[in-house]
């Protein structure tokens, strides 16, 4: 019996971390709201939550399947903190936990439907941090990484050089113990080496071009990329699609009144996208393209970060052709993507889609994180929607 991994959060950084590890998980969004949650104990609300979203995905499910919920909030003086919301209250979150260390609590509640089994395990990090100037505080929130993970830090991304020490499990601290995770697999009989698999290549010759709608959801899914992608552009300006394709996406776009123009390396995709775009597309590079500096208002790649080997010539190239002002909406954390793909090695910088990794690239080129989204594609055969997080960068 084939294993089906279900991993019942939105959370990027738990993602990466299975990626990381040769994992690759069916992400289902458990729709929990975890604001409304109260608890005895930090450590126990976090526990409570991570079982509440795995119970909330395995409702959904009509078949088989091993479910992991998780649910991350610091502990500082006996108060549990979660994700702050909004810059006001990361920065003082912050300023109060310079100097300091706080605990690291991570829920776990893992459900196998064959077994019949559920296990509810926390796991707990203590955390130090190092003694930030305001100044840095208020770099780090402007850049918006902050804003969106438990204690208003991440260890993995832009707030690493900030934690000088921890003490236990650093996976913990990202949002998943693997050897927590580890064990409790081994608890209903599934050794981990069972749940590494690997993707196949990308190849965009006619073959794949002229199946390449139908099997990638059609114009139902391109209709939904669309309408998430217009809801983070400026109204009436010009949008160049990155990795356009046969153009269905774009299509889609110029339908809601966008002016759209689109590139891409494969001559067999554009043959398609000529249909739809006339006039409007061309053969080109995304790390070299044929526009002069400053001349686009928006910039869009859907499906395109998770297939490179390096993101950063490519985050460059945008910000090189976005006005001020301008912005980048991209998809990230695609989750049928794994850095196992044939030709790959299980290098951490492979996960060219990760969110933490894009943030920090597109600080470096002068691009702040200031909007998301996302958008369910087609139903599958399982009854389930694969979501899909859409991000916007701004260029300062």
């Amino acid at each position: 019996m084939s294993l089906r991994f279900v991993l019942a959060s939105a959370s990027p950084a738990r993602l990466k971390t299975l990626r990381g590890a040769g994992v690759e998980p069916e992400v289902i969004v458990s729709g929990v709201d975890e604001d409304n949650i109260t608890a005895e104990s930090p450590g126990e609300l976090a526990r409570l939550l991570a079982t509440l979203k795995a119970r909330a995905v395995i409702a959904s499910l009509t078949d088989h399947a091993t479910v992991l919920g998780c649910d991350s909030v610091l502990e500082f003086d006996g108060v549990a903190y979660g994700k702050p919301g909004t810059p006001d209250v990361a920065r003082e979150r912050l300023r109060m936990m310079r100097g300091r260390s706080g605990v690291l609590h991570t829920g776990h509640c893992l459900i196998d439907t064959n077994a019949k089994v559920e296990q509810r395990e926390l796991a707990s990090t203590t955390v130090h941090f190092a003694e930030l100037t305001d100044d840095e505080i208020d770099a780090y929130v402007a850049t918006g990484e902050p804003l969106v993970v438990a204690g208003s830090f991440t260890v993995d991304g832009l707030g690493g050089p900030f934690v000088t020490a921890v003490d236990g499990d650093y996976h913990n601290v990202v949002g998943l113990s693997l050897p927590l995770l580890r064990r409790m697999l081994a608890e209903v009989g599934i050794a981990w080496p069972e749940l590494w698999k690997t993707t196949s290549t990308y190849i965009y010759d006619e073959t794949v071009a002229s199946s390449y709608d139908e099997t990638r959801g059609g114009v139902a899914r391109a209709v939904a990329a669309a309408e998430a992608v217009d809801s983070l552009l400026p109204k009436g300006g010009r949008v160049l699609e990155l990795a356009v394709g046969t153009g269905i996406v774009g299509a889609e776009l110029v339908a809601l009144g966008n002016l759209v123009h689109g590139v891409d390396v494969s001559t067999a995709m554009l043959e398609h996208a000529r249909v739809r775009l006339p006039g409007h597309v061309l053969a080109a590079d995304a790390t070299t393209l044929p526009v002069a500096d400053r001349r686009c208002d928006a910039v869009v790649a859907v499906w395109l970060l998770h297939l490179l080997d390096d993101s950063e010539p490519l985050i460059a190239e945008v910000a090189r052709v976005l006005r001020t002002d301008g912005v980048f909406v991209t998809t990230t954390e695609k989750t049928d993507a794994g850095r196992y793909a044939d030709g790959r090695t299980p290098d951490e910088t492979r996960s060219q889609d990760a969110l933490t990794h894009l943030v920090a690239l597109a600080a470096r080129h002068g691009l702040v994180l200031d909007g998301a989204t996302s958008f369910a594609g087609p139903t599958r055969n399982t009854g389930n929607a694969p979501v899909y997080p859409l991000v916007r960068f701004r260029r300062a």
